[in-house]
């Protein structure tokens, strides 16, 4: 946090930031650090616009705020500047505005109109993972990109994971399976790490790329260029989240995203019977509440009404 951010001229405040952000460095990923700034940097911009203060903040201007982010953003989104903005006063050692009855009520509000119910990144699953092979052909971003979603979907791994691997966090067994140890995650932010079982496919299609870039320490998947030669930096977020694109395009499936290999395993092991508990730890999820999302279509197939009819068919009309 600084000065320009908060903008306010109480050097006590600012020497509390101060402290605070000194105090506090190294105990957030820096993804989390840099959604706080962002979110916070638009909170200010929109009370200078308004001429109001960010901090502290009354519960009018925050009641006021969640208004104008209902114009543009939906709940999720506003409950998440929410929080920054509770995360600001905390660190500023003030009351917190978003406590307020008036706040809890306005975020209500918006949530009754506009619902609350997010898009669902669609799944990867097994059947569109043959499709994908069926249609690769050997190029270098392929290769990588081949082998990065097969780790990613096998491992339930976030994008964020996937580009973190190193060649020494892989460990491959007789049979041909491996393991690949999770140091870091959104859900493990003390980096107590996990350890999670990848397929002998897996494990093949990531040898080949190892391989082909001659990669045999370090940064387990690198950036590839246009030219199709391959680079010492790391792969991008971002590479990975393309890469999964281009492949389930030229699959001739919709765009799926960084997120779809977790969810299309997700869907996977439900259809296979597998229980919500096992999802939850084969996922690193604390709560059943996105594994029972992702998989909701399928389970409700197995719902009263879906069981009702499986074993009572509907008459034909010769029976009526």
């Amino acid at each position: 946090m600084n000065k320009e951010l908060i903008q306010i001229s109480d050097q006590e405040l600012i020497a509390r930031l101060q402290e605070y952000g000194t105090d506090a460095d190294g105990a957030f990923a820096e993804n989390t650090m840099m959604a706080l700034r962002r979110d916070l940097e638009k909170f200010a911009a929109w009370c200078q616009q308004q001429n109001r203060l960010p901090l502290p903040a009354t519960d009018e201007t925050v009641r006021n705020y969640i208004y104008w982010c209902a114009e543009k953003y939906k709940p999720a989104s506003i409950e998440r500047y929410l929080a920054s903005i509770a995360h600001l006063h905390r660190a500023a050692e003030q009351e917190d505005p978003t406590k307020s009855n008036r706040v809890k009520l306005a975020l209500k509000t918006v949530k009754r109109e506009k619902g609350t119910r997010q898009k669902q990144a669609k799944g990867m699953t097994l059947f569109d993972l043959a499709r994908i092979e069926a249609v690769l052909e050997g190029t270098p971003r392929e290769i990588r990109d081949y082998a990065m979603l097969r780790v990613a979907r096998d491992g339930m791994l976030r994008s964020s994971n996937v580009v973190a691997l190193n060649v020494e966090d892989f460990s491959f067994d007789e049979d041909g399976s491996g393991t690949v140890l999770i140091q870091r995650s959104k859900t493990d932010q003390e980096g107590r790490g996990a350890v999670k079982w990848i397929s002998p496919d897996a494990v093949s299609a990531l040898q080949a790329w190892w391989r082909f870039a001659g990669i045999r320490s370090g940064a387990a998947f690198l950036t590839v260029t246009r030219g199709t030669s391959v680079k010492i930096n790391r792969v991008a977020k971002r590479d990975f989240e393309r890469g999964i694109k281009r492949l389930s395009l030229k699959a001739g499936l919709d765009p799926l995203s960084g997120h779809s290999p977790r969810v299309g395993m997700s869907q996977d092991l439900t259809a296979a019977g597998i229980d919500l508990i096992a999802i939850m730890q084969a996922g690193g999820w604390k709560s059943t509440k996105m594994p029972a999302r992702y998989t909701e279509h399928l389970a409700v197939k197995r719902g009263a009404v879906a069981q009702f009819y499986s074993r009572n068919p509907t008459p034909s009309k010769e029976e009526t």
